[in-house]
């Protein structure tokens, strides 16, 4: 088991061998489409597990997500955190979406070498995306506030979760002002409490109703 399968293992311990050899394998694919197309930092790439595909999946740490639901992640970018959730969930419909282009290629070819049959990804942006989902998903593409105006009306009303359907945006630092500006009941949860590494100290999961 490598580096990335162990830290992976660590807090998923019941995952089978097939998904964790899917983990294992974003490294090397990120690390070759990266020198082409820039979707992940620099400094991001050496530690790509801890602080992209743990951080995605992180989600299921707060939300165990059922056969059938959908779920949509906007401003997907290189595909987080809708891969790792894909591979984590695979009876799970996913719909990955970004308005730039060059990034949903990256995503489209991460998805076709990693066989998953769960995942759609488009160049598109929120506004324009159609369909109803069980929660959208996003990584501080933008404030509370916006993403909530985004993503207005593709919430299904009727949720079966133990978490009520809605955003889960992943926010870092004191969101205080943000939290106050929005006209919804939120959920913060500390990440530091789930994952032992430093990277998750001040980083948050934030669910809006």
């Amino acid at each position: 088991m490598n580096a990335q399968e162990n830290l992976v293992y660590k807090y998923f311990p019941d995952i089978t061998e097939y998904q964790l050899s899917r983990f294992a394998a974003l490294q090397h694919l990120y690390q070759n489409w990266n020198a082409k197309i820039n979707v992940i930092s620099r400094k991001d790439i050496s530690h790509l597990t801890e602080r992209h595909v743990l951080h995605s999946l992180s989600i299921a740490k707060i939300v165990d997500f059922k056969p059938g639901a959908k779920i949509l992640d906007i401003g997907t970018g290189g595909g987080f955190p809708g891969i790792p959730l894909a591979i984590l969930f695979p009876k799970t419909k996913f719909v990955l979406i970004d308005s730039i282009k060059k990034k949903i290629r990256v995503v489209n070819a991460i998805i076709e070498a990693l066989e998953l049959k769960n995942v759609n990804a488009l160049a598109v942006r929120a506004e324009d995306v159609p369909g109803h989902y069980d929660f959208i998903t996003c990584r501080a593409v933008a404030k509370l506030t916006v993403l909530h105006q985004w993503t207005k009306g593709k919430i299904k009303q009727n949720g079966h979760h133990s978490l009520a359907n809605g955003l889960l945006c992943f926010k870092g630092g004191d969101i205080r002002d943000e939290i106050d500006e929005i006209k919804a009941p939120v959920k913060v949860f500390a990440l530091n409490e789930i994952f032992d590494e430093p990277f998750f100290e001040s980083k948050k999961l934030v669910h809006v109703h």
